[in-house]
């Protein structure tokens, strides 16, 4: 079986307390698969890795950091533009134990890339170290799971399967977001609107209509 995932880069969060977080792996960091499944202290480290991963250079052109801490962590979040996320799409054949993971420097608002194999020139990559890459073949998708390795494990799949796998990602990322907007009024109230629509931008989904 063929699995895929939206997954985002985390990393361990022990000592923050301005909202509930969940430690996600046993490294310095992990991939954290984003749907509408997760547990809320999980929605709270997903915002919190995509907020540190945008404050970098929040301080250098843009509006001075608020004072309180709140405001303070998600500065880059709301003012940086453009956005991104750390992370990508993750592989698993299931039958042979091969992942396929995102490099670095890949990010989930690049997986557009994905159908440029589909219905582009047939290649892309995302990111290095590891250098993931997928391939075309007629009728075939080959993935490779680190392009600079000789030997490296692949896995193949339909065309076709792949598509049907991107859509379910998409799907998996719109929960997510819906999740994350309702975890945003009831932990981060003075800001919910704000992340909600920052997160969308970062995770280059369409805004939620705001209610009637």
């Amino acid at each position: 079986m063929i699995l895929l995932h939206p997954v985002l880069e985390v990393r361990a969060a022990r000592g923050f307390a301005l909202w509930p977080v969940a430690d996600v792996g046993v490294g310095p960091y992990d991939f954290l698969p984003l749907s509408g499944a997760l547990q809320p202290a999980e929605v709270g480290t997903a915002v919190l890795a995509i907020a540190e991963y945008n404050d970098v250079g929040a301080d250098d052109d843009g509006p001075p950091r608020p004072a309180d801490p709140v405001g303070s962590v998600l500065h880059g979040l709301l003012t940086q533009d453009p956005l991104a996320a750390a992370g990508g799409l993750r592989v698993i054949d299931t039958d042979s134990a091969t992942t396929l993971l995102p490099g670095c420097c890949n990010g989930l608002e690049e997986r557009r890339d994905w159908f440029q194999v589909l219905d582009g020139d047939g290649r892309a990559s995302f990111g290095h170290d590891p250098g993931p890459c997928a391939e075309r073949v007629g009728h075939t998708v080959r993935l490779t799971v680190d392009n600079d390795q000789d030997g490296s494990p692949v896995i193949e799949l339909p065309v076709t399967e792949l598509r049907r796998l991107l859509a379910g990602a998409e799907r998996d990322l719109g929960d997510f977001h819906r999740l994350a907007t309702g975890w945003a009024a009831r932990h981060l109230p003075d800001h919910a609107v704000a992340v909600s629509a920052a997160l969308a931008r970062a995770l280059d989904l369409p805004p939620m209509p705001p209610k009637p």
